[in-house]
């Protein structure tokens, strides 16, 4: 029994590694792939639980899977509540190892990817947030897989990893759009915790859909005002021309034009 706790654990924590690393991949500043889009996370999704179950062989990895197994009789119920600790350790441990791999990353993201991004790297969340109906679509997503995953096996068990790899595929395309198709409180729970507990700035709870987005955007228009100031500076004094009519100061006609230019800047701020 052990040793199986010990596969839970250590295939859960494989899973969360290849999974939250490739949306770090994707969502973070200055990675590798930034922006390359969900075919590609939910394409090493399924490589990467494929992967596992090759590895690890009959591993739930899924207190869902543990759960329909214990009611089937395929497992012993005495072993549901450990496969369950073992797989939300494990998730929690795989975010964790995934955070310190792109803790440069994460830092390089502050106050430049929005924090709803960021969350969402770590668990899933809706956009349209509907309780009744994510539930639903969460239900039906986790029903697919498992019903689906227990047709394969009994088909064939050697074709088993690849065949969970191509399904976790197709439900991801077909069906995880509303709510990111977790199908799995170990792999929700766990890197959630993670999010909590790991030193990451700027932190949302799990509700917030969108409440960083206006602090966001602000304080990126704010860098570009203070970032093109200089250059207007130096335009509007080159383009300089005072009246005829009118007597200036050398001295004090750029400290006036410098005012300008900075309540200039500060209204383009205040616009985007």
């Amino acid at each position: 029994m052990i040793h199986n706790i010990m596969s839970e654990f250590l295939g859960t924590a494989l899973m969360i590694v290849f999974g939250v690393g490739v949306h770090c991949d994707e969502v973070l500043n200055k990675t590798k792939y930034r922006g390359s889009g969900h075919l590609f996370a939910i394409t090493t999704w399924g490589f990467g639980i494929t992967i596992v179950l090759m590895v690890f062989g009959g591993v739930c990895i899924n207190p869902a899977m543990a759960f329909a197994q214990a009611i089937l009789g395929m497992i012993p119920w005495n072993c549901f509540i450990p496969y369950c600790v073992a797989e939300f350790l494990g998730g929690l441990c795989g975010a964790c190892i995934v955070y310190v791999m792109y803790a440069d990353h994460f830092k390089a993201s502050e106050n430049v990817v929005d924090s709803v991004a960021i969350r969402n790297i770590f668990s899933t969340n809706p956009n349209i947030r509907n309780l009744s109906r994510n539930f639903f679509v969460e239900a039906f997503d986790t029903f697919v897989f498992l019903s689906s995953i227990l047709g394969i096996a009994k088909y064939s068990e050697k074709m088993l990893p690849i065949g969970v790899g191509i399904l976790v595929w197709a439900v991801g395309m077909g069906l995880g759009g509303p709510t990111g198709f977790a199908m799995n409180p170990a792999r929700d729970l766990g890197p959630r915790l993670a999010y909590t507990l790991l030193p990451i700035k700027n932190k949302l709870n799990s509700s917030s859909s969108s409440g960083s987005t206006s602090l966001m955007n602000g304080s990126s228009a704010s860098r570009q005002g203070k970032n093109i100031f200089p250059l207007r500076l130096v335009c509007n004094l080159s383009s300089y021309r005072p009246s005829n009519n009118r007597t200036y100061n050398p001295l004090v006609y750029p400290l006036q034009i410098s005012m300008s230019s900075l309540r200039h800047s500060s209204s383009l701020t205040s616009i985007s």
